[in-house]
């Protein structure tokens, strides 16, 4: 899947929270099980030769929804 294919699965909720901002909701990306593993591949694509054996992030914007998708796959299936 292409960015611009995975940027169209994100929802564009206008004047929300007040007027004048414009609000992308990733829930719309997070249903699509393609949108959701294209997102988690593009996040972890540039550490992929990495010998990485744990990951730690801290963070309050919901950006832990992607974090969950790398580990479910073996370490064989990165390289």
């Amino acid at each position: 899947m292409t960015m611009d294919e995975l940027k169209k699965q994100i929802r564009h909720v206008p004047d929300f929270p007040k007027p004048g901002i414009l609000f992308y909701d990733v829930t719309t990306l997070l249903k699509s099980p393609d949108g959701f593993k294209s997102a988690v591949d593009y996040i972890v694509s540039p550490f992929q030769k990495d010998n990485i054996d744990l990951a730690v992030g801290i963070e309050s914007r919901g950006s832990f929804r992607f974090g969950r998708g790398r580990p479910a796959r073996p370490r064989d299936s990165r390289r």
